[in-house]
């Protein structure tokens, strides 16, 4: 799917958003940084190279339309691709999946925002999301070259450590004092998080030991 800088976020300033994706057919060029065409507005807090590319499961995709009974079409969640098949919550950070001639990465999961709040219209959306647990995974690009629609994941590689996207979620929201659990996985991260991350695994560490027994 790629992106559109349309204003499609209401009640909001600037209203440049790279959130509404489209499906496209045929062969997409995947470069170090996203497919060809893709839009990343506020590269400060998206894209990069840990999140050159966001993938969302056409099961949990199935779950919130019926949750909110509503259609909800491949792009709606700002993906770029819709898979099918893959619990892209138990994928473990580090794994990697050839996808047509293209070699990914799973980074970290996605931690949703007030403007996807508004993008859909849901009242209390990002409370539920955090809530029901299922963010997707972010990739970077190991190998570029092309995806269409209908092409297999290829899980090829899968690092023993075991840290998944729904324990970097939950550590990084609603249950904290998992972020230890966390560090096996730091290699794996985005670079522009890796620091950051690290350095509340610390501070959460010294918390622990600093408790008394």
């Amino acid at each position: 799917m790629s992106g559109t800088d349309l204003p499609s976020v209401p009640d909001r300033k600037p209203v440049r958003t790279g959130i509404d994706k489209r499906p496209v057919t045929g062969r997409v060029a995947v470069h170090p940084l996203g497919l060809d065409g893709d839009v990343q507005v506020n590269r400060r807090y998206h894209g990069g190279e840990g999140q050159a590319l966001y993938a969302y499961a056409q099961e949990d995709a199935d779950w919130w339309a019926a949750e909110l009974d509503r259609e909800l079409p491949a792009g709606r969640f700002g993906e770029n691709l819709r898979t099918s098949g893959l619990d892209l919550t138990g994928a473990v950070l580090g794994e990697r999946w050839r996808v047509g001639s293209v070699l990914l990465e799973v980074t970290d999961c996605r931690i949703p925002c007030a403007n996807f709040e508004r993008f859909w219209g849901v009242p209390q959306l990002v409370r539920r999301f955090t809530r029901h647990g299922a963010p997707g995974a972010y990739l970077r690009v190991v190998e570029t070259g092309d995806v269409g629609a209908g092409d297999p994941v290829e899980v090829v590689e899968r690092p023993s450590h075991g840290v998944t996207v729904g324990t970097a979620f939950r550590a990084y929201t609603t249950e904290k004092h998992r972020l230890p659990e966390l560090a096996p996985a730091l290699p794996a991260l985005p670079e522009r998080t890796r620091a950051k991350v690290a350095a509340r695994i610390e501070k959460r560490i010294e918390t622990r030991i600093a408790r008394p027994a």
